[in-house]
Protein backbone atom coordinates (compact mmCIF):
# COMPACT_ATOMS: atom_id res chain seq x y z
CA UNK A 1 0.00 0.00 0.00
CA UNK A 2 1.33 3.52 -0.74
CA UNK A 3 1.38 5.59 2.02
CA UNK A 4 1.34 9.18 0.12
CA UNK A 5 0.71 11.25 3.48
CA UNK A 6 3.94 9.71 5.39
CA UNK A 7 6.01 10.44 2.28
CA UNK A 8 4.82 14.00 1.57
CA UNK A 9 4.99 14.45 5.08
CA UNK A 10 9.12 13.71 5.01
CA UNK A 11 8.67 16.32 1.47
CA UNK A 12 7.20 18.76 3.57
CA UNK A 13 10.36 18.61 6.44
CA UNK A 14 13.07 19.61 3.55
CA UNK A 15 10.55 22.46 1.92
CA UNK A 16 10.48 23.84 5.78
CA UNK A 17 14.28 23.52 5.62
CA UNK A 18 14.60 25.09 2.46
CA UNK A 19 12.51 28.02 4.00
CA UNK A 20 15.09 27.82 7.22
CA UNK A 21 17.59 28.40 4.94
CA UNK A 22 16.14 31.44 2.70
CA UNK A 23 15.17 29.52 -0.19
CA UNK A 24 11.50 29.10 -1.44
CA UNK A 25 10.19 26.40 0.43
CA UNK A 26 9.88 23.23 -1.59
CA UNK A 27 11.01 19.74 -0.92
CA UNK A 28 11.13 16.91 -2.46
CA UNK A 29 11.24 13.21 -2.00
CA UNK A 30 12.28 10.22 -5.00
CA UNK A 31 11.24 6.42 -3.92
CA UNK A 32 13.49 4.57 -5.74
CA UNK A 33 14.01 0.61 -5.25
CA UNK A 34 13.05 0.81 -1.61
CA UNK A 35 15.61 4.14 -0.64
CA UNK A 36 13.94 7.71 -0.47
CA UNK A 37 16.30 10.68 -1.83
CA UNK A 38 15.29 13.75 0.12
CA UNK A 39 16.35 17.37 -1.40
CA UNK A 40 14.60 21.00 -0.74
CA UNK A 41 14.82 23.88 -3.27
CA UNK A 42 18.82 25.44 -3.09
CA UNK A 43 18.90 27.94 -6.14
CA UNK A 44 20.00 30.54 -4.20
CA UNK A 45 22.37 29.16 -1.90
CA UNK A 46 23.92 26.85 -5.09
CA UNK A 47 23.80 29.94 -7.41
CA UNK A 48 22.56 27.49 -9.68
CA UNK A 49 19.16 28.05 -11.43
CA UNK A 50 18.63 24.25 -11.86
CA UNK A 51 18.48 23.69 -8.36
CA UNK A 52 14.82 22.73 -7.97
CA UNK A 53 14.01 20.09 -5.10
CA UNK A 54 12.94 17.71 -7.60
CA UNK A 55 16.03 18.07 -9.52
CA UNK A 56 18.08 17.79 -6.54
CA UNK A 57 15.96 14.16 -5.81
CA UNK A 58 16.41 13.11 -9.06
CA UNK A 59 20.20 13.61 -9.51
CA UNK A 60 20.97 12.20 -6.17
CA UNK A 61 18.48 9.05 -6.95
CA UNK A 62 20.39 8.56 -10.76
CA UNK A 63 23.68 8.49 -9.27
CA UNK A 64 23.05 5.97 -6.58
CA UNK A 65 21.23 4.06 -9.29
CA UNK A 66 24.32 4.54 -11.84
CA UNK A 67 21.49 5.31 -14.42
CA UNK A 68 20.13 7.92 -15.84
CA UNK A 69 16.49 6.34 -15.79
CA UNK A 70 14.46 5.45 -12.62
CA UNK A 71 11.77 2.94 -13.80
CA UNK A 72 9.22 2.33 -11.16
CA UNK A 73 10.21 5.70 -8.80
CA UNK A 74 7.95 7.71 -7.17
CA UNK A 75 8.52 11.23 -6.94
CA UNK A 76 6.62 13.33 -4.04
CA UNK A 77 6.84 17.50 -4.12
CA UNK A 78 5.40 19.67 -2.15
CA UNK A 79 4.30 22.14 -5.15
CA UNK A 80 3.85 21.25 -8.52
CA UNK A 81 6.72 20.84 -10.99
CA UNK A 82 8.19 23.86 -13.41
CA UNK A 83 8.53 22.87 -16.93
CA UNK A 84 12.13 22.20 -16.50
CA UNK A 85 11.37 19.61 -13.72
CA UNK A 86 8.46 18.17 -15.39
CA UNK A 87 11.05 17.60 -18.43
CA UNK A 88 13.53 16.12 -16.08
CA UNK A 89 10.87 13.58 -14.77
CA UNK A 90 9.86 12.33 -18.07
CA UNK A 91 13.71 11.87 -19.25
CA UNK A 92 14.29 9.84 -15.76
CA UNK A 93 10.91 7.64 -16.80
CA UNK A 94 9.76 8.33 -13.09
CA UNK A 95 6.58 6.41 -12.78
CA UNK A 96 4.47 8.29 -10.50
CA UNK A 97 4.07 12.22 -9.20
CA UNK A 98 2.71 12.99 -6.01
CA UNK A 99 1.97 16.79 -5.16
CA UNK A 100 0.71 18.94 -2.82
CA UNK A 101 -0.25 22.07 -3.70
CA UNK A 102 -0.86 23.34 -7.84
CA UNK A 103 1.11 26.02 -8.73
CA UNK A 104 -1.20 28.21 -10.85
CA UNK A 105 1.67 30.02 -12.17
CA UNK A 106 4.42 27.71 -13.51
CA UNK A 107 2.79 24.69 -13.25
CA UNK A 108 3.64 22.25 -15.35
CA UNK A 109 1.79 18.51 -14.71
CA UNK A 110 -1.84 20.52 -14.67
CA UNK A 111 -2.46 24.24 -13.81
CA UNK A 112 -0.58 25.79 -16.97
CA UNK A 113 0.72 22.94 -18.93
CA UNK A 114 0.26 18.76 -18.66
CA UNK A 115 3.43 17.65 -20.02
CA UNK A 116 3.72 14.67 -17.70
CA UNK A 117 0.50 13.11 -19.39
CA UNK A 118 0.92 14.51 -22.92
CA UNK A 119 0.29 11.20 -25.46
CA UNK A 120 2.41 12.68 -28.09
CA UNK A 121 5.41 12.73 -25.83
CA UNK A 122 7.07 8.88 -25.16
CA UNK A 123 6.65 8.57 -21.45
CA UNK A 124 3.76 9.52 -19.57
CA UNK A 125 3.23 9.96 -15.27
CA UNK A 126 0.55 9.03 -13.18
CA UNK A 127 -0.43 12.05 -11.33
CA UNK A 128 -1.67 12.18 -8.05
CA UNK A 129 -2.07 16.04 -6.68
CA UNK A 130 -3.14 17.80 -3.82
CA UNK A 131 -1.93 14.77 -0.92
CA UNK A 132 -1.31 17.58 2.00
CA UNK A 133 -1.92 20.51 -0.41
CA UNK A 134 -3.26 22.82 2.59
CA UNK A 135 -0.06 22.40 4.51
CA UNK A 136 2.00 22.92 1.36
CA UNK A 137 0.16 26.07 0.15
CA UNK A 138 0.46 27.42 4.26
CA UNK A 139 4.37 26.99 4.13
CA UNK A 140 4.76 28.99 1.21
CA UNK A 141 1.77 31.65 2.15
CA UNK A 142 3.79 31.81 5.40
CA UNK A 143 7.35 32.43 3.66
CA UNK A 144 6.48 34.47 1.72
CA UNK A 145 4.62 36.92 3.89
CA UNK A 146 7.06 36.79 6.09
CA UNK A 147 10.06 38.09 2.68
CA UNK A 148 7.00 41.19 1.98
CA UNK A 149 6.99 42.30 5.88
CA UNK A 150 10.98 41.93 6.42
CA UNK A 151 11.35 44.27 2.83
CA UNK A 152 8.96 46.65 4.28
CA UNK A 153 9.66 46.90 7.68
CA UNK A 154 13.84 47.76 6.76
CA UNK A 155 13.83 48.25 2.43
CA UNK A 156 17.96 48.62 2.64
CA UNK A 157 18.89 46.06 4.85
CA UNK A 158 16.74 43.79 2.60
CA UNK A 159 18.22 45.09 -0.54
CA UNK A 160 20.52 42.29 -0.13
CA UNK A 161 18.14 39.46 -0.35
CA UNK A 162 17.80 37.95 -3.38
CA UNK A 163 14.65 38.72 -5.51
CA UNK A 164 12.42 35.77 -5.51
Amino acid sequence: MRDDHAWMCLALQQAALAAEHGEVPVGALLLHEGVSYPAHNAPISQHDTTAHAEIRAIRAASLAANNYRLPGATLYVTLEPCCMCAGAIIHARIARLVYAADDPKTGAAHSLYHLLSDPRLNHQVEICRGVMADESAQLLRDFFSQRRAARQSSPAACASLPKI
